[in-house]
């Protein structure tokens, strides 16, 4: 694979999503969603209510690049897009970003997300928290512009459970995604240039995925691959306005 590769060859060599039973086989639902439980990560314990969801490997690769730099959000306006227990908040929040936007359409992962910010990062001088509930961005203000935005979403290709929460943190599909990127690109929500970071899996269908940040003038380039050794690969996507030379799709 051609990691340099954009556009429509990007779009070319992108695996097709694993067989059905693979993909479910290996999003089996922990059996203790509705539970309260506990995250650790880099030495510090998350409290975990019930409904929302601990943090997979996925999550904690955007988490660890957030907190040493990788994505960078020291001085920037940062989006986290599906916030959930909160934990890039926190991080982006102790690496200086100018603004922390958490966003969730789930009113107690926002409120834990608030509750482990207040703990773990305070008041920092510089940084503004903004806690938000909502369904993608439909709680930003008009005329917000953001410089980085992570996403990690929840787009599993197949039905997984028929549990409205663990649809909605792992198997709602592409068609989620493509609202994202239409609703960055109708409301112009990315600075000129800003960044977004989106990781997803064989699990998800890539191939739709990477169309619709092309459809909605998005250049999307691989920026991490992880082969997890069980048929499993992870995409970190960086993805920025699309360079109107290299063109998107025809």
């Amino acid at each position: 694979m051609d990691r340099t590769a954009t556009g429509t060859a990007l779009l070319a060599q992108l695996p097709p999503p694993l067989p059905a039973d693979r993909i479910i086989a290996v999003n089996r639902p922990s059996s203790d969603l509705h539970t309260a439980r506990s995250h650790t990560w880099n030495g510090w314990t998350f409290d975990v209510p019930p409904g929302v969801f601990v943090p997979g490997w996925t999550s904690r690769m955007i988490h660890d690049r957030i907190l040493d730099g990788r994505i960078e959000t020291r001085g920037l306006r940062y989006a986290a897009m599906g916030v959930g227990l909160g934990v890039e908040a926190v991080a982006a929040g102790l690496r200086g970003a100018r603004e922390v936007h958490a966003l969730d359409v789930h009113p107690a992962s926002i409120a834990a997300t608030t509750r482990h910010y207040r703990q773990l990062v305070g008041d920092r001088p510089g940084t503004a928290f903004h806690p938000r509930v909502g369904d993608l961005f439909d709680a930003v203000p008009d005329g917000s512009r953001f410089d980085v935005v992570t996403f990690n979403p929840p787009a599993v290709s197949r039905p997984v459970s028929d549990d409205p929460d663990i649809v909605r943190n792992v198997c709602v599909g592409a068609p989620l995604v493509a609202r994202f990127f239409a609703h960055l690109a109708e409301r112009e929500l990315l600075a000129p240039d800003g960044e977004i970071y989106l990781i997803a899996s064989t699990t998800a269908d890539l191939r739709a995925l990477v169309g619709h940040a092309l459809d909605h003038g998005f250049d999307p380039r691989i920026d991490h691959l992880h082969d997890w050794q069980d048929g499993v690969i992870t995409f970190l996507f960086r993805i920025t306005h699309q360079d109107r030379r290299d063109g998107g799709r025809p």
